[in-house]
């Protein structure tokens, strides 16, 4: 900084200068009755102006290396910046130094996040790429090796083919539409039963090859929710519980109530999961070692059921004890409480 800007930012101390002086002087001229009046209101402005001129002198080189600095600073492309930064040598220099500080660390984390962000995307669409590559070369098997099939097994092996691919393109969509959530949804009254029917009926053909019985209690509940995005929460569940039980198996619906909410809880008799991987179930892209072992899982879905429960007010929770059962349950808190959130 030079010393003309120095003065320029100096304006308004300047202003209050000559205000003051012009006061005191005039309060000296008008009650004055001495000849020598003039000559004193003189000498007080002199001695007075060589006083603030040589604070103003010693207040602009005390702080003229740290402006120095800092304007070095600014032109230079030093990324470490924070570890150059001048010492300060007042308390307002300190409080922007401070400030300087707390917005790097808050851009710092803002580009963290964003690179997460990134490479979580990534890796979703790498391991989206490898999922859906496997139901298409299935199909290109299907067309070379298509000699002695009849039209009607062909169409039902390209048809089981082709919801694999779906359900997969559905993932993405949804996984694209989970940042502008709060634009694409409607609070409503939803009748549960029907969007259970509606996610069984999709995956009737899963049921029927595995021969898996389903089992649903009489209900004809209300639940406060967006029914296309719960549509795909159920969707997500019962897609894992099919993945994961046996032939023969079965799948069973309830819902419970108590004063605080409802819930609708799913259970199959698959393979379940073990006691170490439960508590990370719903964390984005972990598949656990069940998943692994049976390469079925990209851990995608349910970590959207998680995340789209949770926009929605609601919760998903997990129990299961492995070779024996799981059981997923979505939380729907009363009315009352839906409006707090």
């Amino acid at each position: 900084m030079s010393f003309i800007q120095y003065l320029k930012d100096k304006r308004n101390f300047f202003i209050l200068y000559v205000i003051v002086m012009f006061f005191v002087s005039l309060m000296m001229f008008v009650s004055a009755h001495s000849r020598h009046a003039v000559n004193d209101i003189v000498y007080i402005n002199v001695v007075i102006f060589f006083i603030v001129a040589i604070y103003v002198i010693i207040e602009y080189y005390f702080n003229r290396e740290f402006y120095l600095e800092l304007h070095d600073l600014v032109e230079s492309s030093h990324e470490e910046f924070l570890a150059t930064l001048p010492k300060p040598r007042n308390n307002e220099q300190q409080i922007y130094l401070e400030l300087l500080k707390k917005v790097n660390g808050m851009h710092g984390d803002q580009l963290q996040k964003l690179y997460n962000e990134k490479r979580d995307h990534q890796d979703f669409i790498t391991s989206w790429i490898h999922e859906v590559k496997v139901p298409i070369a299935a199909g290109r098997l299907l067309m070379e090796n298509s000699n002695g099939r009849t039209v009607e097994s062909l169409v039902d092996k390209f048809e089981d083919e082709l919801d694999k691919i779906e359900n997969y393109v559905e993932q993405a969509l949804y996984y694209s539409r989970i940042d502008s959530f709060s634009k694409d949804y409607f609070i409503s009254e939803v009748a549960l039963d029907q969007i259970v029917k509606n996610s069984v009926k999709k995956y009737a053909k899963s049921f029927i090859n595995k021969q898996i019985r389903f089992h649903m209690d009489d209900m004809e509940q209300v639940v406060h929710t967006d029914s296309k995005w719960l549509g795909f929460i159920i969707d997500q569940v019962f897609s894992n519980a099919l993945k994961y039980t046996d032939e023969g198996g079965e799948i069973s619906v309830q819902f419970k109530e108590d004063r605080k909410e409802k819930r609708l809880l799913i259970q199959d008799t698959g393979i379940g999961i073990k006691l170490e991987d439960i508590s990370r179930v719903f964390e984005k892209g972990f598949t656990g070692s069940i998943g692994r072992s049976h390469s079925k899982s990209t851990g995608i879905g349910i970590y959207l059921a998680k995340q789209m429960a949770l926009k929605l007010g609601h919760d998903l929770s997990i129990q299961s004890e492995e070779g024996k059962y799981t059981r997923v349950t979505i939380h729907f808190p009363k009315i009352r409480n839906y409006y707090h959130l």
